[in-house]
């Protein structure tokens, strides 16, 4: 398998309030890290879970769903996360998440416009 794909069942709640915190702390330096700066912008933007409360009910059902998949229990996973703010003719490069301490790697779209790329996934 790989990759499997769940929503959430009312997410846009939780959207909302996950953006309008980004976008708040974004650029506010010492709260804010960010990596892997090239074609003109920051591909991750690192933001302790302390200062964004609501990714907790995210990073719970993404432990949840990963637990199942693992046949663990949840209490034992860990969770990490960033943002990765992407504007109209942004890309990602192929790269990959294998510093030996990931078992699973997710992806969670708070915004999607019209239009937008895919999600593409190498095996291997």
């Amino acid at each position: 398998m790989l990759y499997r794909e769940f929503t959430l069942e009312n997410p846009a709640k939780l959207n909302a309030a996950l953006y309008a915190r980004f976008v708040e702390l974004r650029g506010t330096g010492g709260r804010v890290r960010e990596s892997h700066h090239f074609a003109g912008r920051f591909e991750n933007t690192y933001i302790d879970r302390a200062d964004i409360p609501a990714i907790g009910e995210l990073l719970d059902t993404v432990k949840q769903h990963a637990a199942g998949l693992l046949g663990v229990g949840a209490e034992t996973l860990k969770a990490g996360f960033w943002f990765n703010a992407m504007e109209a003719g942004h890309l990602t490069t192929l790269h990959h998440h294998d510093e030996n301490d990931e078992l699973l790697s997710a992806v969670y779209y708070i915004r999607v416009p019209e239009q937008s790329g895919n999600l593409v996934l190498h095996d291997g």
